[in-house]
């Protein structure tokens, strides 16, 4: 729509199905170009993607005239679509229900890009669950724990 500006960032966060540690260093970053392509496709700007072995991390802006769970689903969808055919795991790869959706504004943008960043080196400090809990609670996000992506401690 003309005369219509906006600036939206939201670091999304999604697990494998189970929390299984199926993301493998030999193929994530095909993984990440390819998840890469869908935002782009979509008109979208990603800015950075990385995770670990059961969950990924998303930073991306987006348009208003898009819906967040649109844009999650076709990633969600066509992302393990693409798994399966290049058969990268054995059996089948599927996504977690649900995501996480998290706005940001723009002077939090190089702290969010170094966060997601360094998973690697933050996974060593705390558990997903403590980090996904920490969102939630620091957003002062309303959950009900039955909701919650199936935690494996």
């Amino acid at each position: 729509m003309a005369n219509t500006y906006s600036q939206i960032f939201i670091h999304i966060v999604f697990t494998v199905k189970g929390r299984e540690n199926m993301i493998s260093d030999s193929w994530k970053d095909e993984l990440y170009k390819f998840i890469t392509g869908i935002v782009k496709n979509n008109n979208q700007k990603l800015y950075i993607i990385n995770g670990m072995p059961d969950h990924i991390h998303i930073l991306l802006s987006i348009s208003s005239d898009i819906k967040i769970s649109d844009l999650v689903r076709d990633i969600k969808a066509n992302s393990s679509r693409f798994i399966n055919t290049n058969h990268f795991v054995k059996g089948k790869f599927e996504w977690q229900e649900g995501y996480g959706a998290f706005s940001c504004s723009n002077s939090q943008l190089d702290k969010v890009v170094n966060y997601i960043k360094n998973q690697q080196e933050h996974h060593k400090k705390i558990t997903f669950k403590e980090e996904y809990l920490d969102f939630l609670n620091k957003l002062k996000i309303d959950y009900d724990d039955k909701y919650l992506f199936r935690w494996i401690e």
